[in-house]
């Protein structure tokens, strides 16, 4: 895990607004393993980034807000933390 803070609330809001963006689409088309590489050099931009998406909880036109005020490099790690986190969520649930 590249953070140890995680996003908070409804990951399937949080995807919807990085889709309403225009944030997941070029996401899908990276290199996966370079953006995790940006991202663990810069962890303190992640982590911004991160408590700006949690502040907004579940008020999904803040959320947009929010996503419409980061720059591109933390659009695509907010996206990428989104990705892992669901991965994570049905690794769980396929173990139960």
């Amino acid at each position: 895990m590249v953070n140890t803070n995680f996003l908070q609330g409804d990951l399937q809001a949080l995807f919807d607004a990085l889709y309403s963006v225009g944030a997941i689409d070029p996401v899908l088309k990276m290199d996966w393993s370079q953006i995790t590489n940006e991202m663990m050099k810069n962890q303190n931009l992640l982590s911004e980034a991160m408590q700006s998406v949690n502040s907004c909880g579940r008020d999904q036109s803040r959320l947009v807000s929010q996503l419409h005020q980061l720059d591109s490099k933390c659009l695509n790690f907010i996206a990428m933390e989104v990705a892992r986190e669901f991965a994570e969520f049905q690794d769980r649930e396929a173990l139960h």
